[in-house]
């Protein structure tokens, strides 16, 4: 059944963040990052829309063979790499690249009989999760340079804080891994959208933009639109109700807001049900009717209530934008004490 609730996704501003990195990052090939279903915009339809891309980069097999199927040709990685010798077999066979990060890939890799498998070795450099520790990667390659299942290796790492300038480990982590990549002479990848921005000097060979592709800022210090990227996703939902509630009278769930004069307070038809966020703040924004309005009370399953003090003129079916072109998703995430990256995904159910 079709919600009330529509997530739009502009493909063309798609296309104009892609060229935005491009323009960032002129000298290095691009590997766009579409998992989890391309934050929410729909894996397939980005990955066609994205053509231009050198590459995309996806978190387990699942996904990979979703975009096989559906005819993309490029090159994709698998960030997760392969769990068992059965996945990589069919890796394998659909020339899909999985990422080696732990020793229980390399040794199946040892014993494989395939031919013609391109790897992606990761390196810990200070994330802390997936990824060789620094004192064995070039042993680890050593051994991956003996597999005769290999036709080629690249190298990659990932930031911890590229989204802070001045966090400590940035330099570190950038120092870490030029230093390893100058050794191998193979083709390398550091950069995540922060470090792509922040970073010029880490692009390497490849770079793997995320969340700034689909028009969220990447970094706390700048907005998207002073990064010169479009929004993508445009979350609308229909105004069902106008009340006029008196002063004194609570709104929603716990009566959290208590009218301080008579008022009009509209009723959204959308909620946590549809994936907006439960915890947004009272000071959360909407747009409606061309006026900015804020939340009231506590957002419900299906429903969440906005101030309709200043606003002109509203009405039951007035169009009402949770976040698009007026309302930024870093916004509302902000106020939700979250990041753009966790509403965008939670959006596939009201994508049209």
């Amino acid at each position: 059944m079709k919600r009330s609730a529509i997530a739009q996704v502009d493909l063309s501003a798609l296309q104009h963040n892609f060229q935005r990195v491009k323009q960032l990052a002129p000298s290095s090939r691009v590997m766009a990052v579409i998992k989890a279903d391309a934050y929410g915009h729909g894996i397939v339809q980005v990955a066609k829309a994205l053509q231009m891309a050198d590459a995309f980069a996806v978190a387990h097999i699942n996904e990979a063979l979703c975009l096989r199927e559906a005819g993309i040709k490029q090159a994709i990685i698998v960030l997760q790499g392969f769990q068992n010798p059965a996945q990589l077999e069919v890796m394998a066979e659909q020339q899909i690249q999985p990422v080696i990060h732990q020793h229980q890939q390399l040794a199946s890799l040892q014993q494989s009989k395939l031919s013609g498998v391109h790897v992606w070795l990761k390196v810990n450099t200070g994330m802390g999760r997936l990824g060789f520790s620094l004192s064995e990667a070039e042993q680890v390659y050593a051994v991956l340079q003996n597999c005769p299942a290999l036709e080629s290796v690249s190298l990659m790492s990932h930031f911890a804080n590229a989204d802070r300038l001045d966090h400590p480990l940035n330099q570190q982590q950038i120092a870490r891994f030029q230093e390893l990549s100058t050794q191998l002479k193979i083709p390398s990848s550091l950069c995540n959208s922060a470090g792509l921005v922040q970073f010029p000097q880490a692009h390497f060979d490849w770079v793997r933009p995320g969340i700034m592709l689909y028009g969220a800022s990447p970094i706390v210090e700048k907005s998207a639109a002073e990064l010169k990227l479009k929004p993508v996703m445009q979350l609308h939902a229909p105004l069902i109700a106008v009340r006029h509630l008196c002063a004194g009278e609570s709104v929603g769930y716990g009566s959290e807001f208590c009218c301080p004069q008579d008022m009009p307070v509209g009723v959204v038809s959308i909620g946590y049900g549809d994936g907006y966020p439960r915890h947004a703040s009272q000071q959360t924004p909407v747009f409606i009717n061309g006026c900015r309005a804020k939340l009231l009370g506590r957002v419900s399953m299906d429903m969440l209530c906005i101030d309709l003090r200043n606003v002109n003129d509203a009405k039951v079916g007035d169009d009402v934008e949770l976040w698009g072109q007026h309302i930024s998703v870093d916004e509302v995430a902000s106020c939700a004490d979250t990041i753009a990256y966790e509403l965008m995904c939670h959006m596939a159910g009201c994508r049209e």
